[in-house]
């Protein structure tokens, strides 16, 4: 590529990246619920999520490390850490993706459903899902919420039989980010 060209390249996608709004946080709040009605609720909360939105194009980044994860019982975040989801060897989960014809200048103070595409990738493992989340204008910026099903088979989650009835196959996260513009 002549030098001309490259030059006219480079231009065209710095401009492109200058006059890009982004929204960022990093005190993003994931939480799941993983447990059968039968039994003590397992779940938990991290409040240290972090994600990006560029809101040209709609795409999103979302990075969560999985020993953030916060249960009201230790034992059980112990079991989840080293038995469950390995953190030391898979510390973090994150999701890339794009929210379908997103559009800033659409939204307002009331919720807007837009559909999102994208690969989650929990274990080393990725998975392209399809979610629905909300999206809204708030003072700081923009807020973002999501309630999704995965299962827990789909990232080689393995379940001993001694509390398959207690577990669910099934993990329902939600996600609730606050995102502040970034200059």
């Amino acid at each position: 590529m002549c030098m001309k060209y490259r030059f006219l390249f480079y231009f065209v996608f710095l401009s492109a990246l200058v006059s890009a709004q982004k929204y960022a946080t990093r005190s993003g709040t994931t939480s799941f619920v993983g447990s059968e009605e039968t039994f003590e609720q397992i779940k938990a909360v991290n409040s240290v999520s972090t994600s990006i939105l560029d809101s040209s194009s709609g795409e999103i980044a979302i990075l969560l490390f999985i020993s953030a994860f916060d249960f009201d019982i230790s034992l059980m975040q112990e079991h989840f850490n080293e038995n469950y989801m390995d953190s030391s060897k898979y510390p973090k989960a994150t999701f890339s993706g794009n929210i379908q014809n997103f559009s800033l200048e659409d939204l307002s103070v009331s919720e807007k459903e837009y559909k999102v595409l994208g690969i989650l990738t929990i274990r080393g493992i990725e998975k392209e899902i399809a979610v629905a989340c909300r999206l809204s204008k708030i003072k700081e910026g923009l807020s973002l919420k999501t309630n999704f099903n995965v299962l827990a088979s789909d990232f080689d989650i393995k379940i001993p039989k001694v509390v398959r009835n207690k577990i669910s196959k099934e993990i329902n996260i939600t996600a609730e980010y606050d995102l502040v513009e970034k200059l």
